[in-house]
């Protein structure tokens, strides 16, 4: 085979390899989204009072670990979530989406101080 038409197969081949990952890269930018609306939560701050936490347009699908109190050795859970998304949510009493879990459906009421969490699942479901 000449030198040239191997030069031609070559860049061909790495024309059709750049063709392909950015067709693969538009494709999966496409299926990150998130919830509308926003998902809030209440935990201890150090000085032993209350804060809010406001989570606005939360990435959804996906678990977010509350980092205030992800660390089970040293902070209580969070407490009294509000769903006001347009999504399910679950919450869980462990971090990464671990341990005991409720449901809380879209734009819902907010819950008591006794519900307790640690993290977030956003179902991605409507």
């Amino acid at each position: 085979m000449p030198q040239n038409d191997l030069g031609v197969m070559r860049l061909r081949h790495t024309a059709a390899v750049a063709i392909g990952a950015l067709a693969l890269l538009v494709a999966q930018s496409g299926t990150a989204s998130a919830a509308v609306g926003d998902f809030s939560y209440d935990f201890a701050g150090l000085d032993g009072m209350p804060r809010t936490v406001i989570l606005h347009d939360p990435p959804s699908p996906g678990c977010v670990t509350l980092p205030e109190v992800a660390d089970t050795r040293s902070a209580e859970p969070a407490f009294a979530p509000h769903n006001d998304t347009d999504e399910w949510v679950m919450v869980f009493s462990e971090p990464d989406c671990t341990g005991d879990s409720w449901t809380l459906r879209p734009h819902g009421n907010p819950t008591t101080d006794r519900l307790k969490l640690r993290s977030v699942y956003l179902t991605g479901r409507h």
